[in-house]
């Protein structure tokens, strides 16, 4: 079974975004893999409720960032202020110190300002002025993005983009949960009730649990193999990175420890290689983004080892 607190949290997310069951455990799944989660769909879907629902039920420390055009990187780390009680430049922290950030349309600003979350995103750090600041554990990232086709987005730089360990979208509810959601309370005045069902420590532990989880010598060369067919792959500029390979494991075991299981299958590995490889994969021809059934086929093409 799966533990109790993914249980719990599962269990009460679910109240407040209805009908997206496997996006919640999609989100969970990067968060206890310690990456980052980059959800990308049309306004208006529940992106920027699910990364409330998450600090909230969570209790993570939360910081809100809506990227714009204008929006400078000193805005997002932090900046050196002097102090002229001591006679020297104190550093004033950004909203980028808490535990869970949401950059919201993250699309939205340069690629000056997008570059300054690498840092924080790989290290777990801040770099200013020669000073090194650690960032709160636990540190997760949720940015939203808007489709590249709308008006007044900035493409998101590969190594970017390898930043975030998962991609997925929400999607449109279906019949059933948009009829509750339109007949229900506010999802807003919902969440504000809503106390806390595990903490960040609690997060932490699963975290660490999860790099427990058993990934045989079988299971490690069906995954090389996955990541080897992307890089012999005609349709596509480059294949999977070493450190892609090392994602998609990551989140393979914390998928297979929500589902209850100490050790990892390859179901999980397919579960998470098209969350993963989406938006690192691009298309020879053009530059887009892998489209899913390419993926999917690939998936086919790979027998079990």
């Amino acid at each position: 079974m799966p533990p109790q607190r993914v249980t719990r949290l599962l269990e009460a997310a679910n109240q407040i975004i209805l009908g997206k069951d496997h996006e919640l455990r999609l989100a969970l799944t990067c968060a206890i893999a310690g990456g980052h989660l980059l959800i990308e769909d049309v306004p208006g879907v529940g992106k920027t409720t699910l990364a409330h629902v998450m600090a909230r039920l969570i209790g993570l420390q939360f910081q809100r960032i809506q990227f714009t055009s204008d929006l400078l990187p000193a805005d997002i780390l932090g900046v050196s202020v002097f102090d002229r009680d001591t006679n020297a430049f104190r550093f004033s922290p950004g909203p980028i110190f808490a535990q869970l950030i949401l950059a919201d349309e993250i699309n939205r600003a340069t690629p000056k300002t997008q570059s300054a979350l690498l840092e924080a995103m790989e290290e777990h750090q801040v770099t200013a002025d020669g000073q090194t600041f650690a960032l709160p554990a636990p540190f997760f990232v949720i940015a939203t993005q808007n489709p590249a086709e709308q008006i007044g987005t900035f493409a998101l730089p590969e190594s970017q983009l390898d930043r975030f360990l998962m991609r997925i979208r929400l999607g449109y509810p279906d019949r059933g949960a948009e009829r509750a959601l339109l007949m229900g309370e506010d999802r807003r005045g919902l969440l504000a009730r809503r106390e806390a069902v595990i903490c960040p420590q609690d997060l932490l532990d699963l975290q660490q649990a999860a790099r427990q989880i058993i990934a045989t010598d079988r299971l490690i060369d069906y995954l090389y193999a996955l990541i080897t067919a992307t890089r012999q792959h005609a349709e596509l500029t480059a294949g999977l990175s070493p450190r892609a390979g090392l994602a998609l494991l990551s989140a393979a075991r914390a998928w297979a420890l929500i589902h209850g299981r100490d050790y990892v299958l390859p179901e999980d590995v397919q579960a998470m290689f098209i969350h993963v490889a989406g938006h690192r994969l691009h298309l020879a021809g053009d530059g887009r983004p892998a489209p899913p059934q390419l993926l999917q086929a690939i998936i086919q093409a790979v027998p079990l080892i």
